[in-house]
């Protein structure tokens, strides 16, 4: 049995039979309306995101093996989240007093926490929710909850989140 491996960078929930992937998954002869449909059912939980996948096949049977989807960064997942592009108070804001550009729940930082589960290096929600936060830290101007992302951090260090971050 023969592997091969197609990457390929795709709209999240859209992914569609056009160049490049479409006449690449047909020169490989697979079925391209078929393995558009197993991306998009993949990666529908990042619409509106830029995702690369990774198509693996039987060069033999021409079967799809595995689709691997990669996720985007944390800093990306917090933007959509908070419906803003940039992550940054502009300069006008900072006069006004503005000292955030947006809050997060809980529950909106473990979603970000479970897309990227398979990327970070934890061995829990906790340890993922606890990066992620950290990412958040070094973000500037976004708080969690109404407060700081470093007092949440503590929160979660200190188990006051633990009900939420049951598996």
């Amino acid at each position: 049995m023969g592997k091969e491996t197609i990457e390929a960078l795709v709209d999240g929930g859209a992914a569609k039979p056009t160049p490049p992937l479409g006449p690449t998954l047909a020169m490989a002869k697979l079925n391209v309306g078929k393995v558009i449909q197993m991306i998009n059912e993949k990666t529908k939980e990042f619409a509106g995101m830029k995702v690369p996948v990774k198509i693996i096949y039987d060069t033999d049977t021409k079967e799809v093996i595995e689709i691997k989807v990669g996720t985007p960064p944390v800093s990306s997942l917090v933007k959509k989240e908070l419906g803003v592009e940039k992550a940054k108070i502009s300069e006008e804001d900072q006069k006004k007093g503005v000292t955030s550009i947006g809050n997060l729940t809980m529950q909106q930082v473990v979603k970000i926490a479970k897309m990227k589960m398979d990327d970070l290096y934890a061995k829990d929600l906790k340890s993922a929710v606890k990066q992620v936060l950290g990412t958040i830290v070094s973000m500037h101007g976004i708080t969690v909850e109404g407060k700081e992302p470093k007092e949440v951090l503590k929160e979660v260090k200190e188990g006051k989140w633990d009900e939420l971050l049951k598996e």
